[in-house]
């Protein structure tokens, strides 16, 4: 007999006078009392209707698959994929659970390093702005007060110095000026016809396996782009300038950011550094130069700003002695300074040139300097005289980068064209490269500070043995851009051509070199 609700054998069972039907009492104690009718006939019911049925007290009976061991063995197989699958569930929700807090974390830190950016940036702000208030133009009668007061880099009381045409009087180069460039020029030769290969230098073996070994972003996103790049050899600390207006100083060996030399209000066009005084150079599309001077803290600051162009200020390229740099601009004029006190010896402008310049180098024995111009002519100069004593013709387009070897025979020239090897003794162009196609124009050349190796950057970079006059400058080495701009826009060697700093159109220094393990081998 089973109850009529659940269909199992009752523990208590009870029948209705009315229907006859049985039940667990339990269920229908509770159905009645929700209810108040039966179940099954839907006759008015009451508790008084329920009679209890007595039966005997007998064990229950197993189920039929707990009564023999095959049936036992499928209830533990039952069992046993229940917990299989509730684990597999588990596991899953394990595994969305780690998804989760790797995506939580992943935005925490990528909040983490937009605030630090936006701090950064907002404390570069406040410093231009602290800057600007600094170079706001004093009260006359502060100017009279304190005549020798610097206020931009310059003479507070430059006004004083203009002369016809309102240009600033330069006082000229003085003949002990010329007696030290003529030493120096003197004491370079005669050590350049002693001079050997240094033994530590890059094997040709080694440049052929050079890889990238980092990557490093210093310039901003906002406004990606290298423009320029300077290894200080002594220390291996790179310096690069970018499209952001900033100039970075990078210690390669640490993989550091060592100053940011904020400041410039357009584009950074070119860095140079004056290794023994710890002094850096940035040119600049604003028409100024700057003299950044490092102090013991690692800081660098600016020491002098200078106002002598009317245009873009386009290269800047320091002397052998390291006390005078020279600036290019493409106002057609190129000016001669003083490094200690900032102070322009002569502007030099040839009446019969109406090409800006582009491009500017010392020869090593510091007496030549080699300009381009954006008519494609690269111009020699005379620096004792300040006079052009030879022309080079054949470029198509604006001339991008010039470089002297260090034998100091040899120049190359870039520019949209190529590159263009020029023998410096009889002034002839005795070999041309034509890398790249003709939207892409080559954008920097450097001789290795040995004068073994030859750096090209265009769409690649592209390294070569350096030859002679008749024999073959063989490529040892190409570079792929990995920017994905395609446009590799200046190239420099490191120490005895131990790597190569490049800067593209992205805002990444890449540096290729031997891996730590080759490396390792070749010292």
């Amino acid at each position: 007999m089973n109850c009529s609700i659940s269909g199992e054998v009752p523990e208590e069972p009870v029948v209705s006078k009315k229907s006859g039907l049985l039940y667990e009492k339990r269920l229908i104690e509770r159905h009645i009392a929700d209810y108040g009718k039966c179940p099954v006939t839907g006759d008015p019911l009451t508790m008084d209707d329920i009679v209890p049925v007595q039966t005997g007290k007998i064990v229950k009976p197993r189920s039929l698959t707990a009564a023999s061991i095959p049936g036992m063995l499928g209830m533990f197989q039952n069992e046993w994929d229940a917990l299989m699958l509730s684990n597999f569930a588990l596991e899953q929700q394990l595994h969305t659970a780690r998804q989760e807090l790797s995506h939580a974390l992943y935005q925490h830190d990528a909040a983490c390093r937009v605030i630090a950016r936006l701090k950064k940036e907002r404390d570069e702000a406040r410093s231009l702005l602290a800057l600007a208030e600094r170079q706001a133009p004093l009260p006359t009668s502060a100017v009279v007060a304190n005549v020798s007061t610097l206020s931009n880099g310059k003479r507070a009381a430059e006004d004083e110095d203009l002369g016809p045409g309102a240009k600033r009087v330069c006082p000229g180069v003085s003949e002990s000026i010329i007696a030290e460039l003529t030493e120096c020029n003197a004491a370079l030769s005669q050590q350049r016809k002693k001079r050997q290969i240094p033994p530590t230098l890059a094997p040709i073996d080694a440049l052929e396996r050079y890889t990238q070994l980092s990557s490093h972003p210093l310039h901003k996103t906002n406004k990606p782009g290298i423009t320029s790049i300077d290894i200080n050899l002594s220390k291996d600390i790179v310096a690069t300038g970018g499209i952001d207006s900033n100039a970075v100083l990078f210690d390669r060996t640490s993989g550091e950011i060592l100053s940011t030399l904020s400041g410039h209000s357009k584009k950074v066009t070119s860095v140079k550094f004056v290794a023994p005084n710890d002094v850096c150079l940035s040119g600049s599309a604003d028409k100024t130069v700057r003299i950044w001077q490092g102090s013991e803290d690692g800081n660098y600051d600016c020491r002098h700003i200078l106002k002598d162009h009317t245009a873009e200020v386009q290269a800047v390229t320091v002397h052998a002695t390291n006390n005078y740099f020279v600036t290019a601009s493409l106002d057609t004029t190129w000016c001669f300074y003083d490094l200690s006190s900032g102070l322009c010896l002569t502007q030099v402008e040839d009446p019969s040139n109406s090409m800006g310049y582009t491009s500017a180098a010392f020869h090593p024995d510091g007496l030549i300097l080699g300009t381009g111009t954006t008519g494609a002519t690269v111009r020699i100069w005379d620096v004792k005289s300040r006079g052009n004593v030879a022309n080079f013709d054949g470029h198509t387009g604006a001339v991008t980068a010039i470089s002297f070897s260090e034998n100091g025979y040899f120049l190359a020239t870039a520019a949209h064209d190529g590159v263009k090897l020029w023998d410096l003794r009889k002034l002839k162009n005795f070999r041309s490269f034509e890398l790249y196609d003709q939207n892409t124009p080559t954008n920097s050349v450097d001789f290795d500070h040995s004068g073994s190796y030859l750096a090209i950057a265009g769409s690649d970079v592209r390294v070569y043995q350096v030859g002679s006059v008749k024999a073959e400058w063989n490529c040892i080495k190409t570079l792929p851009d990995l920017s994905g701009t395609g446009r590799a826009t200046c190239v420099k060697f490191g120490p005895d051509a131990k790597y190569l700093g490049v800067g593209s159109m992205d805002r990444n220094l890449r540096i290729f070199g031997l891996p730590e393990d080759d490396a390792s081998t070749e010292s």
